[in-house]
């Protein structure tokens, strides 16, 4: 069973005059603010069955080795971690494997993905240290000063607003608790940067389509990595956010990044 919440109206909230609607990006396109989690939801409804199998493809596994570079940086040794976003286990999985003793709450707004990682983990004889919880990254259904770690990996740039969700971290992470933030981000060198477009905008909607059967909803996640803030930028956010100790690694190049920020 998983655990559930209502999401907060945050329709007008965005910066809108009185009577205007706030608007998000969605890939390229611009839609209003209170639309962007159903469609964000309806992608990952479609990619969930093939989400792995994808993410194995796209990145011809370098994926498993981000995510050990963020399992080495939060070195979890016991408490509660809180997973954001993290539907299919990835990252749970692995703070279990380091911290058997370790709780973690697995929190995503998407059903089908909360599914997916369920039965990856009942398939693995994972039965305990893991609570099912669906939930808004934005308005999260966890007390406030409760985690000892808030983890979120390739998760941030689907939220419809940044700042909310990282006030959010900081809100239910205990004083000296940590953010860890594992996303696509920015690449700086022109001639790679442009090899990557070419992959992103051609290869990866192709092998969505050939593998998932959506090349939209690839699409649209090649879209949100360009539209996802610089490493620079998402580090002056967390900070405004109150985060203390903040800092970034990019990995391959700048393809990712990890970002860490402390509770203070």
């Amino acid at each position: 069973m998983f655990s559930r919440m209502t999401r907060r109206d945050t329709s007008g909230e965005s910066g809108a005059a009185p009577g205007e609607s706030a608007e998000a990006d969605f890939g390229y396109r611009r839609v209003r603010a209170e639309e962007k989690a159903g469609l964000v939801r309806g992608v990952f409804d479609s990619v969930a069955p093939r989400y792995d199998l994808m993410n194995d493809l796209m990145s011809a596994g370098i994926h498993r080795l981000w995510k050990t570079a963020l399992i080495d940086r939060l070195a979890p040794r016991g408490g509660t971690f809180l997973d954001v976003a993290g539907g299919t286990g990835d990252i749970a999985f692995r703070i279990l494997d380091r911290a058997p003793s370790a709780q973690v709450i697995l929190c995503d707004i998407n059903e089908a993905m909360l599914n997916r990682g369920r039965d990856r983990a009942i398939d693995a004889n994972r039965l305990t240290g893991i609570d099912y919880v669906v939930g808004d990254a934005e308005a999260l259904p966890i007390a406030s000063n409760s985690v000892d770690a808030y983890t979120i990996a390739f998760g941030l740039r689907n939220v419809t607003r940044i700042e909310p969700a990282l006030e959010e971290a900081r809100r239910v992470l205990r004083p000296g608790g940590r953010l860890l933030c594992l996303e696509f981000s920015h690449v700086a060198a022109p001639l790679l940067a442009r090899a990557y477009d070419l992959y992103s905008f051609n290869v990866l909607p192709a092998l969505g389509q050939l593998v998932a059967g959506d090349r939209e909803s690839y699409r649209y996640l090649a879209e949100s990595i360009r539209r996802f803030p610089k490493q620079q930028e998402l580090a002056a956010m967390m900070r405004a956010a109150g985060f203390g100790q903040v800092g970034y690694r990019d990995l391959s190049f700048g393809i990712a990044a990890l970002h860490s920020g402390w509770r203070l």
